[in-house]
C-alpha cells in the first residue's frame, strides 16, 4: 500500500526561499513543470502579503529570471516564473550528489504540494511504497536536513485539521480565543486581523479557507452525494 508523507527539507539554496524570507506573512506555493528542459517553469501561488512586496521580492530574487502575474482573486495571486538558473546551477554548491537529485525525478512518487519557507521547502507527497519513500528521505538526510511531520498509509484517516496551514491554525486559534465565533460575538474581524497583523480582508479569507478545509476533512466526507 502507498504512503502519504509531509516533511520539511531545510536547504536555503532551494528555489524561491528568498521570496519567502522577504515576505514572511505570505504563503508561497510552488508547482514545477519539468517539461521545459534544464530550467523547469515555476507556477507560483501566493496567498496573503502585499502584492507590491511579493513582486519586489520576485524581482530581486537571484534565482528568478522573469515573472508574470497571470491572475488574482482577492488575496490570492498566481505567477508564472522563468528561473534564472538550472537546478544543477542553483544547488550544485549545496548538494554533493546531483546525480541522486536527478534520479529522484523518476522515483515512484508524486509531490502534491510544495510550500516555500525561508529555510527551504515543506512538501506533501505520495509514495508507491516504503522503499520509494526511503530513497527520497535518505537522499535529503544525506544532502540537507530532512524533518518528517507525518507518514501514513494511503487511505488511512487523519486527525481533523491536519490539512490546515500553520497560518490557518493561528487564525482559527486567535479568532476562537478572542470570541469571534461566540454568539453573540465578543470580537470583530478587525480585532482578529490586528492581532494577526494583516488586513481584515486577508483575515476573512484565511478564516474562510481554514473553515472550508475543516469541512472538507470532516462533514463533507460523510455526506451522501446530491441527487442528479
Amino acid at each position: 500500500m502507498g504512503l502519504v508523507a509531509e516533511f520539511d527539507i531545510d536547504c536555503e539554496a532551494l528555489p524561491l526561499t528568498d521570496v519567502a524570507t522577504d515576505v514572511p506573512e505570505a504563503t508561497v506555493i510552488l508547482e514545477m513543470q519539468f517539461n521545459h528542459g534544464a530550467r523547469p517553469l515555476f507556477l507560483v501561488t501566493v496567498q496573503d502579503g502585499p502584492q507590491s512586496d511579493i513582486e519586489d521580492a520576485l524581482t530581486e530574487a537571484y534565482d528568478v529570471g522573469e515573472w508574470t502575474l497571470v491572475g488574482r482573486a482577492s488575496e490570492t495571486r498566481r505567477y508564472q516564473v522563468i528561473p534564472a538558473l538550472s537546478l544543477e546551477e542553483q544547488l550544485g554548491e549545496e548538494l554533493d550528489d546531483l546525480a541522486g537529485l536527478e534520479a529522484l525525478a523518476t522515483a515512484d512518487a508524486i509531490i502534491e504540494r510544495i510550500d516555500v519557507v525561508p529555510d527551504g521547502w515543506r512538501q506533501t507527497g505520495w509514495f508507491a511504497d516504503r522503499d520509494a519513500f526511503s530513497k527520497f528521505s535518505s537522499f535529503w538526510q544525506q544532502n540537507a536536513h530532512f524533518r518528517l511531520h507525518r507518514l501514513t498509509q494511503d487511505g488511512e484517516s487523519e486527525p481533523a485539521g491536519d490539512g490546515l496551514t500553520d497560518r490557518q491554525h493561528e487564525a482559527l486559534r486567535i479568532a476562537y480565543e478572542r470570541g469571534y465565533f461566540d454568539i453573540p460575538r465578543q470580537a470583530a474581524l478587525e480585532d482578529v486581523a490586528m492581532e494577526l497583523d494583516i488586513s481584515p480582508s486577508s483575515a476573512s479569507e484565511r478564516l474562510r479557507r481554514a473553515q472550508t478545509q475543516l469541512i472538507e476533512e470532516t462533514v463533507a466526507t460523510t455526506w451522501p452525494p446530491l441527487p442528479d
